[in-house]
């Protein structure tokens, strides 16, 4: 049984990082709502392996990774309440290796790949950071079978929606932090815009044609999303519902 000291330090997590989630996750009954701050833990120790300041050498980010990797599946103690918490909730809630590791290797892809060509590239790292989360989601609402393959498609699209608001909202940011370039390269390239003008920072009418593109495709993500949200509990669509309006 997942601890509450286990769930106050998830929680710690989720209010320090990701306000807007936090905001939401406590509309969701109990029962949802203590698992859900334990995935966002781990979510956000993952992530920071690779985006955080100091975080060692890429071959000790690796390490690090397979670390938490190993623990997250059960396979090596810990004494990370957070870890070993998310190992319990994924035993508890049938949650599939496949999309712990698909996460995981997500964020390792972080530390030597900062370009994507094709939007079916960064769709493909999208599986592993965002649909894969929108999937361990789905597993703690104890849906029935019928229910849950209902639920699927939608919870991906939703997953990646909020994953590419925050390459929209932080393209500067990837830019400078990390020398990253989430945006598709084919579609800077559509609208004129090289590689070397966003690394320059130069923010013209062309980048924003590339990025009214872009959203315009996480709007139509975020109907997909939004759309199944009726084959969720009852006492959980509303939470949910509030995570989509405030995060766009």
């Amino acid at each position: 049984m997942v601890e509450q000291k286990q769930v106050a330090r998830s929680k710690r997590i989720q209010r320090r990082t990701g306000k807007t989630f936090h905001v939401a996750t406590r509309l969701l009954p109990q029962r949802i709502r203590h698992p859900t701050y334990v995935l966002y833990g781990f979510f956000r120790i993952a992530d920071e392996v690779v985006d955080a300041e100091d975080t060692g050498t890429p071959a000790e980010q690796r390490a690090e990774l397979d670390r938490l990797r190993a623990a997250a599946l059960g396979e090596e103690p810990t004494d990370d309440p957070v870890l070993e918490a998310f190992a319990e909730v994924c035993e508890r809630n049938d949650i599939p290796d496949e999309d712990v590791h698909s996460f995981v290797d997500a964020m390792a892809s972080d530390i030597d790949t900062d370009r994507y060509e094709t939007y079916a590239d960064l769709e493909a790292y999208m599986d592993g950071s965002a649909a894969a989360v929108g999937r361990m989601m789905t597993a703690i609402m104890d849906l029935d079978p019928e229910e849950e393959a209902e639920a699927l498609p939608h919870a991906t699209k939703l997953g990646e929606a909020f994953q590419m608001t925050n390459f929209l909202r932080d393209v500067r940011e990837d830019v400078v932090e990390r020398d990253r370039i989430y945006l598709p390269l084919e579609t800077l390239r559509r609208h004129g815009v090289s590689e070397e003008q966003i690394l320059e920072l130069e923010f013209d009418e062309n980048v924003a044609a590339a990025i009214r593109e872009e959203m315009a495709r996480t709007e139509r993500l975020y109907e997909e999303g939004v759309a199944g949200i009726k084959y969720l509990p009852e006492d959980c669509q509303l939470a949910v519902l509030l995570s989509a309006v405030l995060y766009v």
